[in-house]
């Protein structure tokens, strides 16, 4: 099978994952929410109310009419009307959801950094001093909760260093940019807010710095096996006996060919960043999908928790499908099936 009809097979899988997805969230709804009706319109809603949203989503009809509805809604990113902030579900999502990604990123930048460098070292060191350290390391962070990790470094770097914000997406008495992207850091860039801009960054660095804590010991322990494995292998020996040098054989030859196994790795991170900044955001006070679904959950909103769910099952999926495809593209065994 060629590339293009391995990729094409990946997006029918996606297409049905997401099909599923959106089917289970329907359901769910239903069992846990009989009443669908007063939950969305609002607890404190009036009966007109609560009639009229029963007939805008058409929830006096059989339940695989609703399905069809509902189908067709979230489809066009039509979530409903959020009865606690008063506005369209789709305009909370593109306001928030540009700021966990924008997070997500740097972490990620971060955990691949952490998780490449500490695997490395430590297959470099193997059942050595660095080796026990690396590891140490990062079953300690791994095992630790979020919200413990965003406590620990928010009072070391916020209130006994001094170093950097606790909390906030950037200081409140500066003036956001206009929205562009809906990227803070890059719409204060295209506007020429570069007072913003610095604030903004020195705000994420806290939060980032969190989910790369506890996540990047899933790459560290990838990377480190697969590294192992690298180094045993003949053409790092052959390498070596060439006059490359050690160092270079073990950074440059057998780190390059260690990177496989790590890329679908880093997908699947990327997925638990994403939900980790749930909990980290709302620690640090950081506007994103994190504050905007704890908002939901404590104020029984929810058009805006169904919305939210979906968006971010959504970009999970997509993330996975992109690794896929790049795993495929770096190796021609995975798309011809061997």
């Amino acid at each position: 099978m060629g590339l293009l009809g391995y990729v094409v097979r990946r997006a029918v899988y996606s297409i049905v994952l997401i099909f599923g997805a959106v089917v289970l969230v329907f359901f769910l709804t239903r069992v846990a929410a009989p009443n669908t009706a007063a939950l969305w319109a609002g607890p404190r809603a009036p009966p007109s109310v609560v009639q009229a949203v029963v007939k805008e989503y058409h929830l006096d009809q059989p339940v695989y009419v609703q399905l069809f509805y509902y189908l067709e809604e979230i489809f066009t990113f039509n979530f409903g009307i959020s009865p606690f902030f008063k506005q369209p579900v789709a305009n909370l999502v593109s306001l928030y959801f540009p700021r966990t990604l924008e997070l997500s990123f740097f972490a990620m930048v971060l955990t691949i950094m952490f998780g490449i460098f500490t695997g490395a070292y430590g297959a470099a060191h193997k059942d050595r001093k660095g080796d026990y350290v690396a590891r140490g390391i990062y079953l300690v962070t791994w095992s630790m909760p979020p919200f413990l990790v965003a406590l620990l470094l928010q009072f070391l770097f916020a209130y006994q260093w001094n170093l950097l914000p606790s909390s906030l997406l950037a200081d409140p008495s500066l003036s956001p940019p206009s929205v562009v992207t809906g990227f803070p850091l890059i719409d204060s860039l295209v506007a020429g807010n570069y007072t913003f801009f610095t604030s903004a960054l020195t705000h994420l660095v806290l939060p980032a710095l969190t989910l790369a804590t506890i996540s990047f010991g899933l790459i560290t322990r990838i990377t480190r096996s697969s590294m192992l494995e690298s180094l045993r292998s003949e053409f790092v020996r052959t390498a070596i006996m060439k006059g490359v040098g050690t160092r270079r054989a073990v950074y440059i030859h057998a780190l390059k060919n260690s990177l496989l196994p790590v890329i679908t790795i880093i997908a699947l991170t990327f997925a638990y960043v994403i939900a980790g900044a749930v909990v980290v955001e709302e620690i640090f006070g950081y506007e994103g999908m994190g504050y905007l679904i704890t908002q939901s959950v404590y104020n029984s909103d929810y058009p805006t928790l169904i919305g939210s769910t979906i968006v971010i099952v959504l970009s999970v999926v997509v993330i996975n499908f992109v690794a896929d495809v790049l795993y495929a593209v770096v190796d021609p065994r995975i798309r011809l099936g061997e």
